[in-house]
Protein backbone atom coordinates (compact mmCIF):
# COMPACT_ATOMS: atom_id res chain seq x y z
CA UNK A 1 0.00 0.00 0.00
CA UNK A 2 1.44 3.34 -1.04
CA UNK A 3 0.32 5.76 1.66
CA UNK A 4 1.36 8.89 -0.25
CA UNK A 5 -0.59 7.76 -3.32
CA UNK A 6 -3.69 7.07 -1.22
CA UNK A 7 -3.40 10.51 0.38
CA UNK A 8 -3.09 12.11 -3.06
CA UNK A 9 -6.17 10.25 -4.28
CA UNK A 10 -8.10 11.39 -1.21
CA UNK A 11 -6.95 15.00 -1.80
CA UNK A 12 -8.09 14.83 -5.42
CA UNK A 13 -11.41 13.26 -4.48
CA UNK A 14 -12.07 16.07 -1.98
CA UNK A 15 -10.88 18.78 -4.39
CA UNK A 16 -13.16 17.51 -7.16
CA UNK A 17 -16.11 17.98 -4.80
CA UNK A 18 -15.04 21.26 -3.19
CA UNK A 19 -14.78 19.66 0.24
CA UNK A 20 -11.38 21.08 1.29
CA UNK A 21 -12.75 23.81 3.59
CA UNK A 22 -14.52 21.19 5.69
CA UNK A 23 -11.66 18.70 5.94
CA UNK A 24 -9.87 20.15 8.93
CA UNK A 25 -8.05 17.80 11.30
CA UNK A 26 -10.76 18.46 13.91
CA UNK A 27 -13.63 17.62 11.58
CA UNK A 28 -11.82 14.61 10.18
CA UNK A 29 -11.09 13.27 13.68
CA UNK A 30 -14.73 13.67 14.65
CA UNK A 31 -15.87 11.88 11.48
CA UNK A 32 -13.33 9.12 12.09
CA UNK A 33 -14.75 8.48 15.56
CA UNK A 34 -18.24 8.11 14.08
CA UNK A 35 -16.88 5.59 11.57
CA UNK A 36 -14.98 3.77 14.33
CA UNK A 37 -18.27 3.42 16.20
CA UNK A 38 -19.81 1.85 13.09
CA UNK A 39 -16.87 -0.56 13.02
CA UNK A 40 -17.44 -1.49 16.66
CA UNK A 41 -21.16 -1.97 16.00
CA UNK A 42 -20.38 -4.90 13.70
CA UNK A 43 -18.96 -6.81 16.68
CA UNK A 44 -21.48 -5.63 19.27
CA UNK A 45 -23.09 -8.57 21.07
CA UNK A 46 -20.95 -11.15 19.26
CA UNK A 47 -18.97 -13.68 21.24
CA UNK A 48 -15.20 -13.73 20.69
CA UNK A 49 -15.70 -16.85 18.59
CA UNK A 50 -18.42 -15.23 16.45
CA UNK A 51 -16.22 -12.20 15.90
CA UNK A 52 -13.56 -14.47 14.42
CA UNK A 53 -15.97 -16.26 12.06
CA UNK A 54 -17.84 -13.55 10.16
CA UNK A 55 -19.98 -14.44 7.16
CA UNK A 56 -19.02 -12.99 3.77
CA UNK A 57 -21.57 -10.14 3.80
CA UNK A 58 -20.43 -9.04 7.26
CA UNK A 59 -16.78 -9.29 6.19
CA UNK A 60 -17.52 -7.02 3.21
CA UNK A 61 -19.27 -4.54 5.53
CA UNK A 62 -16.33 -4.74 7.94
CA UNK A 63 -13.96 -3.92 5.09
CA UNK A 64 -16.01 -0.85 4.21
CA UNK A 65 -15.93 0.44 7.78
CA UNK A 66 -12.21 -0.27 8.14
CA UNK A 67 -11.67 1.65 4.90
CA UNK A 68 -13.66 4.61 6.18
CA UNK A 69 -11.58 4.78 9.37
CA UNK A 70 -8.32 4.40 7.47
CA UNK A 71 -9.23 7.07 4.92
CA UNK A 72 -10.04 9.55 7.68
CA UNK A 73 -6.78 8.70 9.49
CA UNK A 74 -4.79 9.24 6.29
CA UNK A 75 -6.48 12.59 5.72
CA UNK A 76 -5.84 13.70 9.30
CA UNK A 77 -2.17 12.82 8.91
CA UNK A 78 -1.95 14.47 5.50
CA UNK A 79 -3.53 17.72 6.64
CA UNK A 80 -1.50 17.74 9.87
CA UNK A 81 1.87 17.05 8.27
CA UNK A 82 2.39 13.67 9.93
CA UNK A 83 4.40 11.10 7.98
CA UNK A 84 2.37 7.96 8.71
CA UNK A 85 5.10 5.44 7.89
CA UNK A 86 7.63 7.23 10.13
CA UNK A 87 5.09 7.62 12.93
CA UNK A 88 4.20 3.92 12.82
CA UNK A 89 7.87 2.91 12.78
CA UNK A 90 8.58 5.14 15.77
CA UNK A 91 5.59 3.77 17.67
CA UNK A 92 6.59 0.16 16.94
CA UNK A 93 10.03 0.90 18.36
CA UNK A 94 8.55 2.52 21.47
CA UNK A 95 6.18 -0.43 21.96
CA UNK A 96 9.08 -2.88 21.62
CA UNK A 97 10.82 -1.12 24.50
CA UNK A 98 7.69 -0.87 26.58
CA UNK A 99 6.59 -4.46 25.93
CA UNK A 100 9.68 -6.66 25.55
CA UNK A 101 9.26 -10.31 24.51
CA UNK A 102 8.48 -12.66 27.36
CA UNK A 103 6.30 -10.29 29.35
CA UNK A 104 3.05 -11.90 30.46
CA UNK A 105 -0.01 -10.75 28.52
CA UNK A 106 -1.88 -8.04 30.37
CA UNK A 107 -5.01 -8.05 28.24
CA UNK A 108 -4.09 -4.83 26.45
CA UNK A 109 -1.89 -4.08 23.49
Amino acid sequence: MDIALLQQRLRSFAADRGWEPFLTPKNLAMAMVVEAAELVEIFQWKTPEESMALDEATRVHLGEEISDVLMYLLQIADRSGVDVASAVERKLQLNALKYPPGLPASGSV
